[in-house]
């Protein structure tokens, strides 16, 4: 006899048989992205304390509400479809502003948690929980506008954005997505201390006689690993030393095939002579309702989401002329 510790693992069991009783059809996620990935993607994403920490995100939270709300137009009577729907959060502002049904798709467990909460606030009537991925799931229509939160680190890590934007084949010409548009940007930095902290944690391996070991044949090995290393925090938006460059993704136009390989052309003019220690990176989402345009930043100079900034130092600091031109 096979016993589970929990309600958990015995759904995960069922969904692993539902899948090879299926046959483990290949699909599109599957293509681009490896098993261990996967797995480790929608673990983390099944946990309800990153739920919580994604919920708890004031500007993140509701921004998103507002879009939405405040685009009604976008909603009343229209079919939706969440991807990634996690705790439903975003299903639940869609009923919220009058759609007339919702499908929420997730991946991860969370799916389970998602249909206890639309069950206990009685929306079972209005939006349907389909556990799955996109690229592999079936809808019973197609729909007028999609919601998600594709966001990841530097805008693209996790590459959530190319399921999003396959999403589209549910999409009905004329229909909305919320967001609709993602711009990274990018600028170089100047921190002499952020600099000055990575190389101590390398000069560890610096030791000759470390309990009688001599450490030091690592210590390049060790510096340029920790300098590979993308710190992700907040900064005083003086450090930046220049303009930030663009680079935006239309997600109701772009293919999936122009995130797999992205390059950014990167030139900038300091604004005054300095020390350029790195290039740091930030995002904003903008939803292009009817009614409003509504945008979600995560720029230094905004108030901190979860997301913060992301910033990738260099291993030789450059010096920079004001207003001289420098590509990367």
């Amino acid at each position: 006899m096979v016993k589970f510790a929990n309600e958990k693992s015995v759904q995960e069991f069922k969904d692993l048989l539902g899948g090879l009783q299926k046959g483990d059809k290949k699909s599109k996620f599957k293509d681009r992205t490896d098993e261990s990935s996967a797995t480790q993607y929608f673990q983390f994403y099944g946990y309800l304390s990153q739920q919580q920490n994604m919920l708890q995100d004031y500007v993140r939270t509701t921004t998103f509400q507002r879009a939405i709300l405040d685009n009604h137009g976008d909603f009343v009577g229209k079919v939706v479809l969440d991807v990634g729907a996690g705790s439903g959060i975003l299903s639940f502002f869609a009923v919220q502003a009058g759609a007339k049904h919702v499908y929420a798709v997730e991946g991860s467990c969370m799916a389970r948690y998602c249909s206890e909460l639309i069950q206990h606030n009685k929306y079972q009537d209005k939006i349907t929980v389909i556990k799955g991925m996109i690229e592999e799931v079936e809808l019973p229509e197609q729909v007028d506008t999609i919601i998600s939160e594709p966001m990841g680190y530097m805008l693209y890590n996790e590459r959530m954005l190319e399921t999003y934007i396959y999403a589209r084949k549910w999409l009905k010409r004329g229909g909305k997505m919320f967001p609709s548009q993602g711009t990274l940007y990018l600028a170089p930095f100047s921190d002499e201390g952020l600099f000055q902290e990575v190389c101590n944690k390398a000069n560890f391996w610096y030791q000759s006689f470390f309990y009688g070991v001599d450490l030091s044949k690592l210590r390049g090995e060790a510096y340029a690993e920790y300098l590979t290393q993308p710190i992700v925090d907040t900064f005083d938006p003086r450090h930046l030393v220049a303009r930030p460059v663009k680079h935006s993704t239309n997600f109701l136009t772009d293919s999936e095939e122009s995130l797999r390989d992205i390059h950014i052309d990167f030139t900038f003019y300091p604004h005054t002579a300095s020390q350029v220690h790195g290039l740091a990176f930030w995002f904003d989402v903008s939803f292009e309702g009817s009614q409003k345009t509504v945008y979600l930043s995560t720029s230094p100079s905004e108030p901190l989401t979860h997301w913060y900034q992301v910033r990738c130092l260099i291993g030789t600091p450059l010096f920079c002329s004001a207003w001289a031109a420098y590509s990367w």
